[in-house]
């Protein structure tokens, strides 16, 4: 691996996707069983209703994973019949998500959902083409702008769920740091513990994400530095596999993730079990059954949550929302189980760590937790007119970075000190 810090990057949207197999399938999914309909005044209606899902990937990995999850708990609490959604799975980013799109429409869909950024100039075209149709690209960021009624994005408050993450690693290093449990390998120059982070590209989802999930783990043990390796793909198995061994041979103790594959996570166990100290926090899913023992958390979305209110919305008729994000305090986010190596005292942390998110006492970028060369930031200009030149609305006041309050999709750009960024050979 040859280190190379990478200069400060002009950060563009997040592009949470997956990888593209190619061609999509037109099959349904089958229902959650345990489903309630909370919308029973709307039940006759919604046994009418299609719903189109355009998915960047399928069941086999874990973002499209949580998506199919959600929209199927939602069409259940709305009422909606599982026949009466229609999947197109592995689409492209490219114009088969707009061929997939009208293909829905022509089969009678009220509303297309797609799951990837990479999607989204092909539904906006074929919502400016489909005005009776409602499109939502997830984690996009030209609704606003589109002048489209009919054109919506949505993503969630994740970067909550990436602190939370973090206090879960930061009580980990603690556990080690005052067990003696680690070398001096683990340590960089000024003393800090090391950690990693697995990265797909330098977008400022992935910025927000990993800032968020350091600062969480600093809140805990404040002596701690953080490497991160791009790996130039959402999902690539042996990519973040490598990734994460770069990372382990510099001593790094936890390492994190924003990949969606089970590669960093299957590496970091067999690490383990070969008797290195090191530890994996996770994205999307439960990681245990590839990571058993080395698995702490992993940061997840729930995305029934958004897709039950944009169903109802569909279903009464209403527009659904141009932007949309929500977190802790909708139930949009969380964590997923503790793994068996956390340290004790962890699940109590974490508890209260989301009461004060929920409470708003407890600010995720709190500018006076962390600096930017040194210094602490007071002003932080985002993008608001699709040019990516960060010069339109002021995003730090009341002592914090506002993130996904202006649009849904994030804007965090700062490289904050502490953390460094690599690239791979």
């Amino acid at each position: 691996m040859k280190k190379k810090l990478i200069g400060l990057m002009l950060a563009v949207t997040t592009a949470v996707s997956m990888t593209a197999c190619t061609g999509g399938t037109d099959t349904p999914a089958t229902g959650d069983e345990n489903g309630t309909e909370e919308n029973a005044g709307s039940s006759e209606a919604a046994s009418d209703v299609k719903i189109g899902v355009i998915l960047v990937g399928d069941e086999n990995e874990g973002y499209s994973y949580a998506h199919i999850d959600g929209v199927r708990k939602a069409a259940a609490a709305v009422g909606i019949p599982e026949e009466n959604i229609i999947w197109k799975y592995s689409v492209p980013e490219d114009e088969s998500c707009h061929d997939a799109a009208i293909d829905l429409v022509d089969q009678g869909c009220k509303a297309v959902f797609s799951n990837s950024y990479g999607h989204q100039s092909f539904m906006q075209q074929a919502a400016s083409e489909e005005p009776e149709v409602q499109f939502v690209a997830m984690t996009g960021d030209t609704a606003a702008l589109s002048g489209l009624e009919n054109f919506s994005n949505a993503f969630t408050n994740v970067y909550e769920a990436r602190y939370v993450s973090g206090i879960v690693a930061g009580m980990k290093i603690k556990e080690l740091v005052e067990g003696d449990a680690l070398s001096a390998e683990n340590f960089d120059a000024d003393g800090n513990v090391k950690m990693g982070y697995v990265g797909a590209y330098p977008y400022a989802e992935v910025v927000s994400g990993y800032t968020a999930f350091y600062l969480g783990a600093k809140s805990v043990y404040s002596d701690v530095s953080m490497e991160v390796i791009y790996t130039n793909s959402w999902f690539d198995i042996a990519a973040e596999g490598e990734a994460a061994n770069s990372l382990m041979s510099d001593g790094c103790v936890i390492i994190g993730q924003h990949a969606d594959s089970t590669g960093a996570p299957s590496a970091i166990q067999a690490a383990l079990d070969s008797g290195k100290q090191v530890y994996s926090v996770g994205y999307n899913v439960d990681m245990h059954s590839v990571a058993p023992t080395a698995a702490l958390t992993s940061a997840t979305n729930n995305w029934s949550v958004y897709y039950t209110e944009a169903f109802k919305d569909v279903v009464e008729g209403k527009d659904i929302p141009t932007d949309w994000s929500q977190g802790y305090n909708e139930d949009a986010v969380a964590i997923t189980e503790l793994g068996t190596s956390c340290a004790e005292g962890t699940q109590e942390a974490v508890d209260e760590a989301i009461a004060s998110i929920k409470a708003g006492t407890l600010h995720v970028f709190d500018t006076s937790t962390f600096t930017v060369d040194g210094k602490e930031v007071t002003s932080a200009l985002i993008d608001m007119n699709g040019d990516f030149q960060n010069d339109d609305e002021e995003a730090v006041f009341d002592g914090y970075f506002h993130e996904s309050e202006f649009r849904a999709a994030p804007s965090f750009y700062l490289r904050i000190d502490g953390i460094t960024e690599l690239t791979a050979e």
